[in-house]
């Protein structure tokens, strides 16, 4: 058989045609996330990467994201973008078949955080118009309706609006309770259980809620990405079981094997007490305790149960959830936690003004991977190498006048990444066996910053410790003076106890 060549060509030509449009259907949709540096959406890229999408991280600071496990992955592209000052995020938004709004503002102080709630979401609303994305996915709050409901779960209904008032079609979860390791309410919930055998509790213990599952959450906003029907749809979500705030912290000692804890309710103890008491006591702040402790006083329990009709999971009990989340703790295994969330602040303005500096270097005989290793244990359960008790009482200080002292201490025991704390600190520059810097947060007439930088010197490393203290006012001046006999104990104690690490053989 003779082929003609103009046969040949337009075989040729199908054949580019069918193998175009193979690949145009393999090609996996780009989804957009928003929050990826927070606690679900740092959870919800490695969920769509292992579901085959890629991904759009959008995020205020993208040194938050420089330690994650995904971070290098060739279908993960990040953009830094602050939604309440660029105007550039139709630009991020392009292309994308979906877009995840995971932004909420509690962090903010007072009632602020509803009116920055409804700045952010109308900015992006606007934006993904601009875009024509496909698709709206928004994780709210699960709670009764009505005019009772708190401040914050309110915030969350009027976001639900501004999002769902677009042409795109939005997808709305609503979920009570997370539990996570890592997340706010699971970390007040275990540290409440931990450290009172005998409490006093607002009534809002006896507040039925249905908690959820971080990975059922995680789970249900994945999966709605291949079910059409889930569009322009509200779906409430919650786990296997019902239960009493009471009974959670019931639960919570039976897993952690303590005694079984004394509640005595009483209705005097108002949200405001209530969540200094919770920031008192467990790591969680003041200004994220609050909206929480005021969501409590309202009946969060599913009501409709469409999200099983379209997409049927068997959810987990809270019991499982909580030995699950317990677990991942015991094996060092939090991937993302509350107190990473939030702006992170820059470097401060030193010009001008008083500026203490108290530098102290020591030589160690380790190579600066070995010294870097050490200097990251800092804070949490290992301490602060030495003065352990001062520590402790600049903590307890901290705590009565609303700081967030040594309670918050840390995520992994001796992995940092930029933005996360450590104690009272937080880490605002990091480079890998080079330098570490620390912001302070506990509450101070002044700003201060403490900085480490290593030196390759031959065989050993330089390993050179900067306090830094801009004072404000007079009692700043007297703040620095009355401390300064302390940095002795304090920071001369820290670097040798870092040299002992560095230089202890390895197991």
């Amino acid at each position: 058989m003779i082929l003609h060549p103009f046969s040949s060509m337009i075989e040729l030509r199908n054949s580019e045609a069918t193998i175009a449009q193979e690949t145009n259907q393999t090609t996996p949709p780009l989804i957009a996330v928003t929050g990826a540096t927070g606690y679900v959406g740092g959870r919800l890229v490695q969920s769509l990467l292992e579901s085959g999408y890629c991904v759009r991280c959008i995020v205020r600071e993208p040194r938050k994201l420089d330690l994650r496990p995904w971070v290098d992955d060739d279908r993960v592209s990040i953009a830094k973008c602050d939604l309440a000052e660029d105007d550039d995020l139709h630009e991020h938004l392009e292309g994308c078949n979906a877009a995840y709004y995971l932004i909420h503002s509690m962090e903010i102080s007072g009632n602020e955080y509803a009116e920055r709630d409804r700045m952010l979401a109308t900015r992006f609303v606007e934006s993904a118009q601009r875009a024509k994305i496909g698709r709206i996915i928004y994780l709210g709050g699960l709670g009764e309706m009505g005019d009772g409901l708190s401040e914050h779960l309110s915030s969350r209904r009027e976001v639900e609006r501004i999002l769902s008032s677009s042409s795109i079609p939005c997808t709305v979860f609503r979920a009570a309770m997370i539990i996570g390791s890592g997340s706010a309410s699971f970390e007040i919930l275990r540290y409440l259980v931990e450290r009172l055998p005998i409490m006093t509790t607002p009534k809002w213990v006896t507040t039925e809620s249905q908690p959820i599952s971080i990975a059922d959450v995680l789970h249900w906003l994945v999966r709605c990405l291949k079910v059409p029907e889930t569009e322009g749809r509200t779906l409430e979500i919650g786990g296997a079981d019902i239960h009493r705030y009471c009974e959670l912290m019931r639960i919570m000692a039976e897993e952690l094997k303590l005694p079984r804890r004394i509640i005595i309710p009483l209705p005097v103890l108002t949200p405001r007490l209530s969540s200094g008491w919770i920031s008192l006591v467990t790591p969680v702040s003041y200004r994220i305790a609050r909206p929480l402790a005021e969501g409590l006083k309202n009946k969060v329990v599913v009501t409709d149960n469409s999200v099983q009709e379209l997409m049927p999971h068997q959810a987990m009990g809270a019991r499982e959830s909580i030995r699950n989340s317990l677990e991942r703790i015991r094996m060092n295994a939090v991937t993302t936690r509350w107190s990473v969330a939030g702006p992170v602040p820059g470097d401060p303005d030193w010009a001008g003004g008083t500026l203490f500096e108290d530098q102290r270097t020591i030589e160690i005989n380790a190579t600066p991977e070995q010294v870097f290793r050490a200097v990251c244990k800092v804070g949490g359960g290992h301490g602060w190498y030495a003065a352990d008790l001062l520590w402790r009482i600049r903590g307890w200080m901290d705590t009565l006048v609303g700081g967030p002292g040594l309670r918050r201490g840390r995520r992994d025991p001796e992995k940092i990444e930029f933005g996360e704390t450590l104690d009272f600190w937080r880490v605002i520059g990091i480079e890998q066996n080079r330098s570490l810097t620390l912001r302070a947060e506990m509450k101070l007439p002044g700003t201060a910053n403490l900085e480490f930088v290593l030196t390759p010197k031959g065989e050993s490393t330089d390993l050179q410790m900067t306090a830094l203290f801009k004072p404000k006012g007079l009692l700043g001046l007297a703040y620095w003076y009355s401390v300064l006999p302390l940095h002795h104990f304090v920071f001369a104690g820290m670097l040798n106890g870092i040299r002992r690490a560095a230089e202890k053989p390895e197991d």
